[in-house]
């Protein structure tokens, strides 16, 4: 499986980092905005062409799929480019940043008949499955998920505090993690409201929101977000459910004492990036459907557009 990767900032790496534990899977390609940092990223991970010309590497013939690590705006004309170029394609969260795009890429999908995954991470962390698992077992009911996604972002910054060229967007992104996850977990998601704080006014967008959700099954979601928060970056999950409360920080779990819940063993890594990248590639090679693929993703952002002419 020959691979190009598209973005070569903090979640190229982590990318870079998960692909190479993947066997048979070769990267062949990487595309950056810069050529210079481009071609150290390529020298460092062994990849042998890189280039700045998007476009130039769908032409290749040693490229089979195409993992988007691109700024928001960019993703769902990568996407479709990619598949009208006959490649398989991954793009990372979120899949666009308005419900047009986002049904623009889904029937793209359905046309070529390619594998298109997008990047909800958190279907994969290990926390989270365990979670899932018990689940699907009858032996959790989740009756609230309280999130909170908080980081110091009052630049254009990357998870690394390198300086990014686009501005990040807490309802299209950072919420899109939780509204995906919720409906993963609770089922379909039946009311959702929103509020947000003021408009930076240099990057333009809200730095603080706040969201309900409701599920089908009666269970709720409170998320609060921020780009203000002066503290650890990242997001955190409290499942308060009928048997337990377990919270999940990434890739880790803890119960609702704080002692830690072993998910050592349910997958074969604990990094949920390699394993996004590990179900993008068996789906491609299997041929069937991807967990998180377009279609499954989809109403997420139909909740995150509904949000969106909430706050008007």
């Amino acid at each position: 499986m020959r691979i190009a990767l598209a973005g070569g900032g903090a979640f190229g790496e982590k990318h870079l980092d998960g692909l190479k534990n993947i066997e048979g899977v070769e990267v062949t390609a990487l595309v950056g905005r810069r050529l210079e940092p481009t071609q150290a990223m390529a020298e460092k991970y062994g990849v042998g062409f890189a280039t700045t010309d998007y476009e130039a590497m769908l032409e290749r013939d040693d490229v089979d799929a195409v993992i988007l690590a691109t700024p928001t705006q960019m993703h769902a004309d990568q996407a479709i480019k990619a598949m009208n170029a006959g490649k398989h394609v991954e793009v990372e969260i979120p899949l666009a940043d308005s419900w047009a795009d986002a049904e623009a890429v889904l029937d793209k999908q359905k046309e070529t008949g390619l594998v298109c995954m997008v990047g909800h991470t958190r279907r994969f962390n290990p926390s989270h499955q365990y979670v899932h698992k018990k689940i699907a077992a009858g032996e959790f009911n989740i009756q609230q998920m309280d999130v909170q996604t908080y980081f110091f972002r009052r630049q254009n910054m990357n998870a690394k505090g390198q300086p990014r060229s686009w501005t990040d967007h807490l309802l299209w992104h950072h919420a899109a993690h939780t509204v995906d996850l919720f409906a993963y977990q609770a089922g379909p998601i039946i009311q959702a409201n929103a509020i947000q704080g003021p408009i930076h006014p240099e990057l333009g967008i809200a730095m603080d929101m706040s969201i309900q959700l409701k599920a089908e099954s009666g269970a709720i979601c409170t998320l609060s977000l921020s780009f203000n928060n002066d503290g650890p970056l990242g997001t955190f999950f409290r499942y308060i459910g009928d048997t337990d409360t377990y919270i999940a920080r990434y890739d880790d779990l803890v119960n609702g004492k704080e002692e830690v819940i072993d998910v050592s063993k349910v997958d074969v890594s604990m990094n949920g990036i390699e394993l996004q990248d590990r179900e993008f590639i068996a789906a491609i090679r299997e041929g069937r459907e991807p967990n998180s693929s377009v279609a499954q993703v989809l109403p997420c952002y139909k909740v995150l557009h509904d949000l969106e002419q909430q706050l008007g």
